[in-house]
């Protein structure tokens, strides 16, 4: 690890950098060089291993571990459990990996987080899938400490698009809500039949930012909708809110939910003809329960066509295995089925681009030091991505990632993929792909601004 300013190490000391609420330290830090060397790479990862929502954390490592794994020519990591990896590249710094479980909690990221900076001095975060989590971590270590954080996949959009959330230190290729709204929404919108709108959300960071951003593409499409409703995790009392928008001339609902809620409000909205339902193509465990609920309402026997008339679709996707055609998606398909026996899922990319970025940054600035890859992070455009060369560009106002995103319907599962990809439907060939910039918030109508 290079010199660094040792703010952890004055922490250390004083105890200073803890849980939630507490007394800021930017007031008792000072410069002090750290004594070791510049031949490794020590990187603190905050993920969900345990719990309702692991696989989250599972493939979200998987993909970070795959972008390692192509940059440097390595076999992936295959453990998704908490622990400390190591890699030893030929051509590249040794890379030591420390994984912590936030089984999804925001103030247990907090804790693990400020835990990898202190006590394991890590030279860089990734990681964060619950959006209130990284919420959390940005003002309370990342901005206490000056360690950067490489976020992914946690995707409220304000994380980068608004002031009161977005860090010079924090980086994210992960694709996000916004994104999701304004290739979804706007396909929608322009190509569908939809004229009224509601809107279903998770209460939280993440439901809050599928409800704005959704909310905010729809109008501008001249579309209506209806006041957003929000409901705590698990909720099973749909039929009323359907039946409700249903009366104020909802042909069309959105719904911005992981799949703890999932499998209550998909039954619903496939019981009412009324309504269309669209928004984001899920990962794995989440379409499951959608090719379940499917089966159950359609049959086991079920088309494309049964879905599109059903009004299942199309959604976007942030990136799914077959989305893109390129040789670098080939080789992270080869090596994601090999390694952990699926193709890869919606956070996969974020994940392999956030990694391939820093690899590409340490190569870049010759150092493993934090701030040396911060800086060189700043306005890159990254080089090796599933979506293929060049792909993902971290814009200079805010440290997100621009890439394209496609619109699919779900399809039955194809027989090649029956082995690799375990649930009856998946996202078929894309239907409309919408560029960086048609996807991305315009920095006029950001308020973060770290240009």
């Amino acid at each position: 690890m290079g010199n660094t300013t040792s703010r952890r190490e004055i922490l250390r000391r004083t105890g200073a950098l803890t849980t939630a609420g507490a007394v800021g330290i930017a007031g008792c830090l000072d410069e002090q060089a750290d004594g070791n060397g510049d031949d490794q790479l020590r990187i603190g990862a905050i993920q969900p291993v345990s719990g309702e929502l692991e696989y989250y954390g599972q493939i979200s490592l998987m993909g970070f571990y795959s972008g390692l794994a192509y940059k440097y020519d390595l076999d992936p990591i295959e453990e998704m459990t908490t622990g400390t990896y190591e890699l030893e590249p030929d051509d590249g710094p040794s890379i030591e990996i420390i994984v912590q479980d936030t089984a999804f909690d925001p103030s247990t990221a907090q804790r693990v987080a400020e835990d990898l900076v202190v006590d394991e001095d890590v030279d860089l975060l990734f990681g964060g899938s619950s959006s209130d989590g990284v919420r959390n971590i940005i003002p309370n270590v990342v901005d206490e400490a000056d360690v950067p954080f490489i976020i992914g996949p946690a995707a409220d959009g304000d994380i980068t698009v608004s002031g009161d959330h977005c860090h010079e230190l924090a980086f994210r290729a992960s694709e996000h809500t916004a994104m999701d709204a304004r290739a979804g929404g706007r396909y929608v919108a322009e190509q569908g039949d939809v004229s009224t709108v509601a809107i279903f959300a998770a209460e939280g960071a993440f439901g809050q930012g599928v409800a704005n951003n959704y909310q905010e593409v729809l109008e501008a499409e001249g579309i209506e909708v209806l006041e957003p409703r929000f409901v705590e995790q698990g909720y099973s009392e749909f039929e009323g809110m359907f039946e409700e928008a249903i009366d104020q001339g909802a042909d069309g609902v959105v719904g911005g939910f992981t799949f703890i809620t999932l499998p209550e409000f998909l039954p619903a909205a496939m019981a009412y003809d009324e309504v269309q339902a669209f928004g984001g193509f899920a990962e794995l465990v989440t379409t499951q329960i959608t090719g379940q609920t499917v089966e159950a309402t359609l049959g086991e026997d079920f088309t494309e066509e049964d879905i599109q008339e059903a009004g299942l679709g199309p959604f976007t996707t942030r990136y799914h295995w077959n989305q893109y055609d390129n040789e670098i998606n080939d080789a992270f398909i080869d090596m994601h089925t090999d390694a952990y026996g699926q193709v890869p899922d919606l956070f996969s990319a974020g994940t392999f681009v956030g990694a391939s970025a820093l690899a590409q940054a340490v190569e870049e600035a010759d150092s493993t030091d934090g701030q040396d890859i911060a800086e060189a992070m700043r306005g890159m455009t990254v080089e090796a991505t599933p979506k293929g060369e060049n792909a993902y560009t971290f814009q200079e106002h805010n440290n997100q990632a621009a890439s394209e995103m496609t619109v699919a319907w779900p399809v039955p599962t194809e027989s090649e993929y029956e082995d690799t990809w375990d649930a009856s439907v998946m996202p078929g060939e894309p239907i409309e792909t919408y560029s960086a910039a048609d996807v991305m918030v315009p920095a006029d109508e950001s308020t973060c601004d770290l240009s």
